[in-house]
């Protein structure tokens, strides 16, 4: 029988190393904000001074570009730090708990975006940004009550490298033969999904150097999580290219852990003690977030679909 709330909030209350997960993953969600406006700037300046390449995905040379943009470098080194802060936390905590936390980042970059951009956010927008950051954080303060860390068995770790396979040959042939009618949405979506794994695989790495555990289903993971960063990361600079930046952290910050979140749940089982009315918030909360995600690609004002 799976116990009640009191005593799962007992067992997590055991283990208050957890919750030093928390304050990191805030702190790189900043990071996350602020890496994206930088970044955003840094390839809109390529697109401008080259030809347009929306919705083709950008070229060899305009990649190249970016890197003699400082905006687009400095950008990418705060995206850096966001990702050790995020693997700092997922080294005390749940991928259940922290990873949704990262949807503060939309907030603070809808409010510097409008700043920077001089777009005022229209009311539609509005309401899409609280639809993401409100089931977000439904889902992560239910989630914090009612999940628990288990470790990943080789069987579950094997489980995750097929998904992400499968995942990985989707997203690669749909670009092949759609890229001349792809839109930011898709980018974002594809991006917020290969960064889900991203999260799970590095989850997973940090576990087993923990335990001392290098081989070769580890080092496959390892392999797995670098293809996985690689194909995100160019769906990320052509999200910038096609939309604005809060769209592209509203999929990062919604889908990546929401898909995390699903890995965690249904592979690792990181919600078997929950009870029944909690796995009835995680949907609703879910459902709520992603609506808000497609809800901000149609209304955000500096968004053309």
């Amino acid at each position: 029988m799976n116990p009640d709330l009191n005593d799962i909030t007992q067992e997590i209350a055991s283990d208050p190393a957890a919750f030093i997960g928390i304050p990191l993953a805030l702190v790189g969600a900043v990071f996350l904000s602020l890496g994206a406006q930088f970044q955003h700037r840094g390839v809109g300046k390529v697109e401008a001074r080259t030809d347009s390449s929306v919705g083709k995905g950008m070229s060899g040379k305009q990649l190249a570009l970016l890197l003699a943009r400082p905006s687009w470098v400095i950008g990418t080194l705060m995206l850096g730090l966001a990702i050790l802060f995020q693997l700092g936390s997922l080294s005390f905590a749940p991928i259940i708990v922290v990873q949704p936390l990262g949807a503060i980042a939309l907030v603070i970059t809808a409010v510097v975006n409008s700043r920077v951009a001089k777009v005022k956010v229209n009311r539609q927008s509005v309401i899409a940004i609280i639809m993401c950051v409100g089931g977000v954080f439904l889902f992560v303060f239910v989630a914090a009550f009612t999940a628990v860390d288990k470790p990943v068995t080789e069987q579950n770790l094997i489980t995750i490298l097929i998904i992400l396979a499968v995942v990985l040959a989707a997203f690669g042939l749909a670009f092949t033969f759609l890229r001349k009618r792809m839109r930011a949405i898709f980018y974002v979506l594809g991006a917020g999904v290969l960064y889900g794994f991203v999260a799970t695989l590095a989850k997973v790495v940090i576990g087993r150097l923990q335990q001392g555990d290098f081989e070769w289903l580890t080092l496959t993971c390892v392999i797995a999580l670098l293809a996985a960063t690689a194909l995100g990361a160019y769906f990320v600079q052509n999200a910038y290219a096609s939309g604005p930046p809060d769209l592209v952290i509203a999929g990062l910050t919604v889908i990546d852990p929401l898909v995390a979140v699903a890995i965690g749940i249904i592979v690792l089982g990181e919600a078997s003690q929950a009870p029944p009315w909690a796995i009835v918030v995680y949907i609703i909360a879910g459902v709520i977030a992603i609506w808000g995600v497609f809800r901000l690609a149609k209304y955000h004002p500096q968004t053309q679909l």
